[in-house]
C-alpha cells in the first residue's frame, strides 16, 4: 500500500474529485480527514470509505465563513495523529461566468476566499503538523485557466493563478525542508462544477474523478518525493504513466 497508515486531510470530499481521492487514499491504506460544508456528502463519503475497509473521519468546516475554525482543527488533530502526511487542498468554487465589469464585489471576494484565503489558512495552520512527518506533501488543485487567462471566468482564472503562484512562493521558502508543494490540473473531468461551466457537454466523454484521482495518490506517496513545486497536468501524467 503506498500510503499505509499515512495521515492524510483532503477538503472538498464529499463529492466530485476530492471524493475520489479520499477514497483512494484509505484504499491505499491512509487515515482520510474529510473535510467539507455538507456534513451529509461527508458521511456518503465516510460510509463508502469505511465500508471498502478503510478509515476515514470527517470535519464539517465551511471554509468561507469558518476560517477562523481552522486553528481549532489544527488542534483536534494534533490530540488525535500527531502529524499530518497529506494536505490536498481541492475545495474551490466556480463563481459566475461573465465580463469582468459585470462582475459582482461580492461574490468576487467569496470566490477568492474559498479558492485562495482557505488553503493558505489551512496551509499555514496544519504547518507544524505537517512538519512533524518525515515526507510531507500539499497538493493544490488548479486549472488550465490558472496559466493562461479566459475571457468570462473572471474570479475563478484569477484565483487559480494566485494559487499556482502561492504554491511556487511555498514550494521555494521549503525548497531545503521537508515540505513539498505542487498543483495538479485535473483537466476536463466529469464533475458539478464542470457541468455548470459547459452544461451542454456529455460527462460520458470525460474522465471521471477516479481517474484523475491517481495523479494525487503519487503526489502523495514517496514516488514524488524529489517533487517541488512543479504543476502536474493530470491528462499528461495519466497518458505518460499508463502508456
Amino acid at each position: 500500500m503506498l500510503l499505509k497508515d499515512k495521515i492524510t486531510l483532503v477538503t472538498g470530499a464529499g463529492s466530485g474529485i476530492g471524493r475520489a481521492v479520499a477514497n483512494l487514499f484509505a484504499s491505499e491504506g491512509a487515515w482520510v480527514i474529510l473535510l467539507g460544508r455538507t456534513q451529509a456528502k461527508l458521511e456518503e463519503t465516510s460510509d463508502q470509505i469505511n465500508a471498502a475497509g478503510g478509515r476515514a473521519v470527517i470535519a464539517p468546516l465551511d471554509l468561507e465563513n469558518g476560517l477562523d475554525r481552522i486553528p481549532e482543527l489544527a488542534r483536534a488533530l494534533h490530540e488525535r495523529f500527531g502529524h499530518l502526511d497529506v494536505l490536498v487542498n481541492n475545495a474551490g468554487i466556480l463563481g459566475t461566468l461573465t465580463p469582468l465589469e459585470n462582475y459582482e464585489s461580492i461574490l468576487w471576494e467569496q470566490v477568492f476566499r474559498i479558492n485562495v484565503t482557505a488553503p493558505f489558512f489551512l496551509t499555514r495552520e496544519l504547518m507544524p503538523l505537517l512538519k512533524k512527518s518525515p515526507e510531507a506533501s500539499v497538493i493544490n488543485c488548479s486549472s488550465s485557466v490558472a496559466f493562461k487567462g479566459r475571457a468570462f471566468w473572471g474570479a475563478y482564472a484569477a484565483t487559480k493563478a494566485a494559487l499556482v503562484n502561492m504554491t511556487e512562493t511555498w514550494a521555494g521558502e521549503f525548497s531545503k525542508r521537508g515540505v513539498r508543494f505542487n498543483t495538479v490540473n485535473p483537466g476536463a473531468t466529469a464533475t458539478a462544477m464542470r457541468a455548470q461551466a459547459y452544461p451542454g457537454e456529455d460527462p460520458a466523454t470525460l474522465p471521471a474523478p477516479q481517474q484523475v484521482a491517481r495523479v494525487f495518490l503519487y503526489l502523495a506517496s514517496h514516488f514524488s518525493t524529489d517533487v517541488r513545486g512543479q504543476h502536474l497536468n493530470a491528462r499528461d501524467w495519466l497518458t505518460w504513466h499508463l502508456q
